[in-house]
């Protein structure tokens, strides 16, 4: 039986339901904004990079050449790499950053409703 977790970016406040057998970035793709890298998927480019600031995860093997010792210990990781085990809180970091993290365009805006 599958377990679903919300992923929340602390960057924008979105959240969005992840599967515990998919990966942060597989689950990301739900947002529907152009521009999350959604090609690679194997830990190879370096550009889904994010940190996790708050839950468990599993991790695969994740390249040096991306992720250092350190920033692993930090809880930066790759979201393509990475599948979670609990409710995440991430901040989206290098070249995602740009495309996760712009605001919406007016018509794909939540209504804005007043009382």
């Amino acid at each position: 039986m599958a377990n679903y977790y919300t992923i929340t970016i602390d960057d924008t406040g979105e959240s969005y339901r992840c599967v515990d057998y998919r990966s942060v970035l597989h689950g990301m793709e739900a947002l529907g904004r152009k521009g999350i890298p959604v090609g690679c998927r194997s830990g190879g480019c370096g550009v889904c990079k994010v940190q996790v600031v708050d839950g468990s995860y599993a991790g695969r093997v994740m390249s040096r050449a991306h992720v250092s010792e350190q920033e692993e210990a930090e809880g930066c990781v790759l979201s393509c790499r990475i599948q979670p085990t609990s409710d995440l809180h991430i901040r989206v970091l290098g070249k995602m950053k740009k495309n996760v993290c712009r605001p919406l365009p007016a018509a794909d805006a939540p209504p804005v409703h007043s009382t």
